[in-house]
């Protein structure tokens, strides 16, 4: 069992780490294929890439403590003061998703009537996936990946609660 949670752990930090790395080459490879959407021009983009890479940052660190807790101690209970940690970011998080519409009507009445639209798209596209990981990290488990996952989802017929959310419960 703790080879397989050590192995588990060690796959999502990496991941998540390596999707931070991978984001900002793809979207430097993207604004430098098709310089047209203005990618790097919007306000929206780079709020929305910033929310992103900071959740995705936060997962990662999450993970890594399980992992490296586990590993070292024997014991996958996440540390109180990396849940406090992420307890405080959640808040911001918060923030940021309220504020980032801003940006969005900030780059519609800095580029009408010659909107853009290719690059809102992507910069809407980023918003919306920042959410669902948040929604993801913070609250209700979207993402099922493994046989264990899978078969909780046709035994409960219901999403699971977020690891993270546990933490929060715990530590209250």
């Amino acid at each position: 069992m703790k080879v397989h949670l050590e192995k588990r752990f060690h796959y999502l930090f990496t991941g998540e780490s390596f999707a931070v790395i991978m984001f900002i080459f793809l979207s430097f490879l993207l604004n430098k294929v098709y310089p047209s959407l203005k990618l790097y021009s919007l306000y929206s983009f780079w709020c929305s890439f910033f929310l992103l890479e900071f959740l995705l940052v936060q997962g990662s660190m999450y993970w890594y403590s399980k992992w490296n807790r586990l590993r070292k101690e024997n014991i996958s209970v996440t540390p109180v003061q990396i849940v406090q940690r992420l307890e405080k970011l959640k808040r911001w998080n918060i923030w940021l998703i309220i504020i980032i519409p801003v940006s969005f009507f900030i780059d519609f009445f800095t580029y009408y009537p010659s909107l853009p639209s290719g690059g809102l798209s992507i910069a809407g596209f980023i918003y919306i996936f920042a959410i669902l990981e948040y929604i993801n990290y913070f609250h209700i488990q979207l993402s099922y990946d493994n046989s264990a996952d899978i078969r909780y989802l046709l035994k409960h017929k219901r999403l699971k609660q977020a690891c993270l959310s546990k933490d929060f419960e715990r530590i209250k």
